[in-house]
């Protein structure tokens, strides 16, 4: 069982080094086509590509501090932080959620009156920056693809979606005003790619409030663990079961079962073995096992 626990932990450790190393590689494809973003939009006068590189710029930060709480969830436990530093990542998320869904309501905020009084774009120019941002920004997505589960990668990978979607929207858009000069196909597609956006972040935000208001984990299976538990030997009742996630992936549990006064030690740490074993099946990594015994009163331990 030790080796079990002991290869589970480096798995993990193993997991968050990948997400750090993911997001590093699309911190700087980011970061350099921020750059370009810029230059362009000052060459070609165009506030379409301007206002876009600011929006990569918000991006590359939010990344950036992505990383750095990713970092941080990696310290072990110490007496400050007994559980470890975990919740980093997740206050990451909600902080690179909180940036997405102002970048979104900033898009709808020019975009819905360019599409009452549309403006004319620079279609030439919106196609060759669109296949730049959909290469730099699609390198970026691949880096992040199959990095980890922890709510934080998942932002930061909404903010990717969001840049490739935005670009691709920008391509057939310039293509189509390229023919037809119909500039309101533009604040259109931006509305269209920030409204998808915005649903999915908001689901995320769902997820990370779970976390820091310590709701169970949505796919954990209580009564049957609970059932288990009931079936062991010598186990005749249990109660105050808490099961709380420090990140979305790393959770924890604590339980009272109360079992037969006569027990021996012997009995005891069996039944903790079993209890134990069983717990861990259900996705929990941090078990706290306490034993009552039958007639004993345990109100004010409660």
């Amino acid at each position: 069982m030790d080796h079990h626990n002991h290869f589970h932990r480096r798995e993990a450790e193993h997991d968050m080094i990948g997400v750090r190393k993911r997001m590093i590689g699309a911190f700087l494809l980011n970061f350099f086509f921020t750059i370009i973003e810029f230059i362009a939009g000052a060459l070609t006068n165009s506030m379409a590509i301007l206002s876009d590189a600011v929006h990569d710029l918000g991006d590359t930060i939010a990344i950036s501090s992505a990383l750095w709480f990713e970092k941080k969830a990696e310290k072990t436990r110490d007496r400050k932080y007994t559980y470890g530093y975990r919740r980093y990542s997740t206050l990451g998320a909600l902080l690179t959620s909180g940036i997405l869904v102002i970048g979104c309501v900033l898009i709808l905020y020019e975009s819905i009156p360019r599409l009452i009084n549309p403006e004319e774009v620079m279609a030439t120019g919106m196609l060759w920056m669109s296949i730049l941002g959909i290469v730099f920004n699609g390198l970026a997505a691949l880096r992040l693809s199959g990095g980890g589960k922890s709510l934080n990668s998942r932002s930061v990978m909404l903010h990717m979606l969001e840049d490739v979607l935005g670009w691709v929207a920008v391509l057939v858009g310039s293509i189509i005003i390229y023919y037809t000069s119909w500039y309101w196909i533009d604040p259109l597609l931006s509305i269209g790619v920030a409204t998808f956006i915005l649903v999915n972040v908001i689901r995320n935000l769902r997820d990370i409030l779970n976390v820091f208001l310590q709701t169970s984990p949505p796919d954990f299976n209580r009564d049957g663990m609970e059932k288990e538990l009931l079936a062991l030997d010598k186990v005749k009742d249990l109660h105050d079961t808490h099961v709380w996630s420090l990140d979305g992936t790393f959770n924890i549990l604590s339980i009272h079962l109360v079992v037969n006064a006569d027990v021996t030690v012997a009995d005891q740490i069996e039944i903790r073995t079993k209890a134990n074993r069983i717990i861990r099946s259900y996705g929990v990594d941090h078990p706290t096992i306490a034993l009552e015994f039958d007639g004993e009163d345990c109100s004010q331990c409660c």
